[in-house]
């Protein structure tokens, strides 16, 4: 999976998040999108629904199992979830770190 496939997923599940909360996803949901933050787009609650719904699709969609919020996300200097970009790019260090593991 690439990161490309990455941003779309997490794209497509912030734009489910929003609309379930707002009854309407914004039309500008991009990379930049702030996640958390002064200009965030999300409460914390939803927050925790994007975290769960971005599991569950690279789970049920492709076959990835990942947990994005532990320690390791928690512990970085700059939180993974501040932009669409930044939480693209933590899953796809996850997945590399994944891939590396399951080599011989």
């Amino acid at each position: 999976m690439d990161r490309v496939e990455v941003v779309q997923v997490v794209s497509t599940c912030l734009r489910d998040v929003l609309s379930d909360e707002e009854g309407a996803a914004p039309e500008q949901v991009d990379e930049s999108t702030q996640l958390i933050g002064l200009s965030s787009v999300l409460d914390s609650l939803g927050l925790v629904q994007l975290i769960v719904d971005v599991e569950q699709r690279l789970q049920s969609e492709h076959g990835i199992s990942v947990t994005l919020a532990d320690e390791r996300a928690m512990s970085q200097k700059h939180s993974p979830f501040r932009t669409v970009s930044t939480l693209a790019d933590y899953i796809c260090v996850l997945l590399e770190d994944e891939y590396a593991h399951a080599r011989p």
